[in-house]
């Protein structure tokens, strides 16, 4: 098991995504109307199409990747499964530690696992253009990509802090076709409202997901659908084929099943793209410790409550049961762009409920030091998101140190940082702050949102 890097060949790449929903305990809680029953396929199929539809709402376990979907897929995949020896030679510790390097990917994250086939299944379907939101800006730059490959159109709203913050990513997605605006803008009636009311607001995921799926709706004609990159059951399930490459991959070397693992978590992707097939491994009696990692500044899952609540600030999508922080709430303009959603993926959410994860949140000054301690090491310079997975690991192989133990971690290194060097420089300047979400704030965002909305 000396191998730093672990490869598959094509022939190697996995042929179905594993669907998390068909093994927890569940029952799964129905997405809701406003008036509180559940929705209907003919509610949603407003702003997605039938045959994504179909995969949101399936009870397979196993769902078959179509070939044509798989051509783009060898563009990047299978990706690169790493050891991140340097690292642990520096921590002194006797844990292995690997991650699955999605950085890769054109787009430079795991964003284009699900991008691609959501680009694909809209096309099949006569879908002309799709709109979306992005955060910080790694989705709205894989949803460009897939679309210019596939041929949609796309426009992308990108949460107004991180346009500001990031504006090579908008350039990205221009040179990939994509049109992308700050959010809030003024070409929506939500943008607008919010603007009035709040004109120095950095913006939030919930907002730019209003205006995008506004956008859609005025489509009389049906040909503009929306696209999500996280949360949803179907954007979970086309990520899991991180995991499952990995599994291969520990395989080929005759490494051991991870005993942690680990990744970052806003809405769910790449976490659940790295873990759900070792969660099906631990609901199997696989003794694995599996670890969602967020920002003190928007803390989803160790804070939010589990209850019903809106995907979005003006409240055009279903209700879902999911860890929420309040469909109202504006997180603090923290680096981590992708990681400052207010909501959590119904998937994940349950499987916190039913036992099966342990999240813990960092801090995003805490966050830079593993960034730097990172570079140092391992040599590369990884998202600010993705920072978030990294001190997990960290703290997970000083612990097998202290320990004694010679434990195997596994963790998503969900992203690059070659976009993100204001805020590695406003780090190394000392003008980050430690900063948690203060508890009033935190009651005020859940007393505004989810008074009258029905609880799980």
């Amino acid at each position: 098991m000396n191998e730093i890097k672990v490869t598959l060949s094509e022939k190697d790449i996995p042929r179905q995504w594993y669907n998390l929903g068909a093994d927890l305990k569940g029952p799964m809680h129905p997405p809701l109307g406003p008036d509180g029953k559940p929705v209907t396929p003919e509610q949603m199929a407003r702003i997605f199409p039938a045959n994504l539809l179909e995969q949101e709402m399936t009870q397979s376990r196993w769902v078959d990747i179509p070939e044509e979907i798989l051509e783009i897929l060898y563009r990047w995949r299978p990706a690169p499964l790493r050891r991140a020896r340097y690292l642990e030679k520096h921590l002194k510790t006797p844990a292995r530690i690997y991650y699955k390097d999605e950085s890769v990917s054109p787009a430079g994250s795991h964003k284009p696992n699900t991008a691609v086939p959501q680009a694909w299944y809209n096309k099949q379907f006569g879908t002309k253009r799709l709109t979306t939101e992005t955060g910080a800006g790694q989705w709205g730059s894989a949803l460009s990509f897939a679309c210019s490959l596939i041929g949609l159109e796309c426009k992308v709203f990108m949460v107004r802090i991180s346009f500001d913050q990031k504006p090579l990513r908008r350039i990205m997605m221009n040179i990939w076709g994509g049109t992308c605006v700050a959010s809030p803008s003024q070409e929506t009636a939500t943008g607008r409202q919010v603007l009035k009311e709040t004109p120095d607001t950095p913006g939030s995921l919930g907002i730019a997901i209003s205006e995008a799926i506004e956008q859609a709706l005025e489509d009389q004609s049906g040909q503009t659908k929306y696209s999500l990159g996280s949360v949803l059951n179907h954007v979970m399930l086309h990520q899991t084929i991180i995991g499952l490459e990995a599994k291969k991959q520990l395989t080929l070397i005759g490494e051991r099943s991870p005993d942690v693992v680990i990744g970052c978590a806003g809405g769910g992707s790449n976490f659940a793209g790295v873990s759900f097939p070792f969660v099906h491994d631990k609901i199997n009696g696989a003794k694995i410790t599996i670890v969602p990692v967020e920002p003190t500044a928007c803390p989803t899952l160790t804070r939010g409550p589990f209850t019903y609540d809106f995907g979005d600030k003006s409240g055009q999508t279903p209700l879902l049961a999911m860890h929420t922080l309040g469909h109202n709430f504006v997180p603090a303009p923290i680096h981590a762009g992708g990681l400052r959603y207010h909501g959590m993926s119904p998937l994940v959410s349950q499987a916190v409920e039913e036992g099966l994860l342990e999240p813990r949140a960092y801090d995003q000054v805490a966050s830079y030091e593993a960034a730097l301690l990172w570079a140092k090491t391992e040599g590369a310079i990884c998202a600010p998101e993705t920072s978030h997975a990294i001190a997990g690991a960290v703290d997970e192989a000083i612990k097998a140190r202290e320990e004694g133990k010679e434990k195997v971690i596994l963790f998503c290194y969900s992203g690059h940082g070659m976009m993100d060097m204001l805020g590695y420089d406003r780090y190394l300047r000392g003008e980050l702050t430690s900063y948690s979400l203060p508890e009033e704030e935190l009651e005020k965002s859940l007393a505004a949102s989810l008074t009258g909305l029905p609880k799980v």
